[in-house]
């Protein structure tokens, strides 16, 4: 068979033509998520305890696609490590290494020799959507677009790429602007023939210095060719910030099944939807779901109020925490007030002081130890 739209697998399940190939983005520097991201990938931040990359894989193969490129940048051996060769998401994955962040057109064009002349999705790591991308890549392969770029309606579209709409038709794009022209943001999950390569070529870097992908999609609109807009109903969360995580880990959280894997004691109550996963041990405490408790875990003496979710090996001793992320490792105890809204690191410690105040909001990057 021929290159680009004549190579296409079938889906198992739908049973429809779907892309060949995905394309992850995961080398950002996370800047807006410091210090956490000083030590570690912002993409393997967990919601829900499961690292928000591992999200866009499932959205990927869920969708029927199996041969996956994710580009990586200074924390590739975390990713990979986190990663492996894809064979747990029943997918084969390739590693595209990016020198620098030098914008979302660049990191698809370095990814040129992966995606050959295959039409693919381009999937921001850092992002979460609801419904998933089945329907949409369907819907792509049957509109034989050159393009087609996901929407959504946000309350702050200057931190996003925007989309000027006409009769149906996308007109402009534009990234970042500081007086949008309209509120539907471009959310991270682009489907693309290889006709953006072209695109690519033909653009410069922007004022940022980076070759920027809504340019790349501005050439292909200017040059006459078909993009088509896809306004996403469902929630969708770029999870760039502290707010943002929080929010995407109470909307996971939502939709857990109760479970419980590990040791509950006969003096611990449980509350609603609550994960207790293998080998977690709770005693004399009360966990009001949706709440996700980690494998290695113990929770003494204390109180888990609803959307926390609390990694592996942790320890919550003598403490109240709700609304919160605590990765793995982390030591929280003896607190007097609640801790909440918080998005604690690794191997963190957080202890009792003579200060004592009724409830603290965090966000801690990696090792560190805090006295309250």
């Amino acid at each position: 068979m021929g290159g680009g739209r004549d190579r296409l697998v079938r889906c198992p399940d739908a049973c429809v033509v779907v892309p060949v190939k995905g394309l992850i983005l995961s080398g950002g520097k996370g800047t807006r998520l410091r210090p956490i991201t000083h030590t570690g990938a912002k993409q393997l931040i967990p919601v829900a305890n499961r690292p928000i990359l591992f999200y866009a894989i499932d959205a990927l193969t869920n969708a029927g696609i199996h041969d996956i490129g994710i580009v990586v940048g200074d924390t590739a051996d975390e990713v990979r490590a986190a990663v492996g060769d894809g064979s747990k998401f029943d997918a084969r994955v390739t590693f595209i290494p990016q020198e620098s962040p030098l914008g979302l057109a660049h990191a698809v064009g370095i990814a040129r020799g992966f995606l050959g002349d295959d039409s693919f999705v381009m999937y921001l790591g850092d992002n979460l959507i609801a419904q998933g991308i089945g329907s949409l890549v369907e819907e792509f392969e049957r509109s034989k677009a050159d393009t087609m770029i996901l929407l959504a309606r946000v309350p702050e579209p200057e931190r996003f790429g925007v989309a000027e709409l006409e009769d149906g038709r996308v007109i402009s794009l534009v990234e970042k602007p500081a007086v949008p022209r309209s509120d539907l943001a471009l959310v991270g999950v682009y489907l693309f023939s290889p006709v953006i390569f072209e695109a690519i070529d033909a653009i410069e870097p922007s004022h940022r210095g980076e070759l920027e992908i809504t340019d790349a999609i501005q050439h292909l609109i200017d040059t006459g060719k078909r993009v088509m807009p896809h306004i996403i109903e469902g929630w969708w969360k770029d999870t760039g910030r502290l707010d943002d995580i929080l929010e995407a880990n109470r909307m996971i959280l939502d939709t857990i099944v109760a479970r419980t894997d590990g040791t509950v004691g006969e003096d611990v109550r449980l509350h609603g939807k609550v994960v207790v996963e293998a080998g977690a041990s709770l005693r004399n405490c009360v966990v009001r779901g949706p709440a996700v408790i980690g494998s290695g875990t113990v929770v003494d003496n204390a109180y888990i109020g609803p959307f926390t979710s609390i990694y592996y090996d942790c320890v919550v001793r003598n403490a109240e925490i709700e609304n919160s992320i605590v990765l793995e490792g982390t030591r929280i105890h003896d607190i007097a007030g609640k801790i909440d809204g918080s998005l604690i690191g690794k191997e963190c410690e957080v202890c009792k002081s003579p200060a004592r105040p009724t409830a603290v909001r965090l966000m801690l990057g990696d090792h560190s130890r805090v006295e309250l």
